[in-house]
């Protein structure tokens, strides 16, 4: 018998993951909402820590706090108090998307999201480092998830991708390739407000590539393309530090 590939082994990871969810969750659960920025935040540094640091996992409220104000692969950078940090995370448990653990005299807090969206590890991931990292490329996204999850190729970033977009709603966008851009840009929408402009259309502009593009145009291109390679030299920082054993968040206090 000749192996099933291996979209056809994810598709069936994710049925089972919402054939799961379906029958073991309440069917009272509210339906999921946009989710305010700092909700996004505090989601993404649960599924980021749960990785990063596993041994303090899950987070007090102290530490996830310190997460949510973190100055690097961070995108905007934030400056939020406990108070509304506490303020999302009782919004995020009236969605089931985080959980209070009993276990400790400190309250933790634990992420619930790959079984309420009914997505696989790798999509959590991808949807970690969006609400993290704001808009990226594939390749960015594959280069920024190393610590979460090693994915084989770009082409495998862009597979878990084209299924988070067909989820009814969609759990990722895809936007318009700015002009000065080679690759298409994913976004996820909890949390973010998107315009209709901005979504990649299925009909190729063809008249966009024939006109050259304003000073201001030009400007914004070179400072996406300096944003990126920021990024892209913070993820190689962290994934040497985490070769050698050294906790990023450490160095930088």
């Amino acid at each position: 018998m000749s192996a099933l590939p291996a979209s056809a082994h994810r598709t069936s990871h994710l049925d089972k993951t919402r054939l799961m969810s379906s029958t073991s969750e309440s069917p009272s659960r509210p339906p999921l909402r946009t989710l305010t920025p700092i909700e996004g935040r505090v989601l993404g540094v649960l599924l980021e820590k749960q990785h990063t640091v596993p041994d303090t996992y899950p987070l007090s409220l102290n530490a996830l706090t310190a997460g949510c104000n973190q100055k690097t692969a961070r995108a905007p950078v934030m400056n939020v108090t406990e108070a509304e940090v506490v303020t999302a995370i009782d919004g995020l448990k009236g969605l089931s998307l985080v959980f209070e653990g009993s276990s400790s005299r400190v309250p933790r807090f634990e992420h619930n999201m790959g079984r309420v969206l009914g997505v696989p590890s790798q999509s959590a991931a991808l949807l970690a480092m969006l609400l993290l990292r704001g808009p990226q490329t594939a390749a960015e996204l594959r280069l920024n998830t190393v610590r979460l999850h090693a994915f084989a190729d770009i082409s495998s970033v862009e597979a878990f991708l084209d299924e988070l977009a067909e989820h009814e709603p969609p759990y990722v966008v895809k936007l318009a390739r700015p002009p000065g851009e080679a690759e298409h840009r994913w976004m996820h929408p909890l949390g973010h407000e998107i315009r209709v402009e901005s979504l990649a259309m299925s009909a190729p502009a063809a008249a966009d590539e024939t006109v050259a593009p304003s000073e201001l145009e030009r400007l914004r291109a070179e400072q996406r393309e300096l944003s990126s390679r920021v990024q892209r030299l913070e993820a190689l920082v962290e994934h040497m530090a985490s070769q050698l054993g050294i906790d990023p968040d450490a160095l930088i206090g």
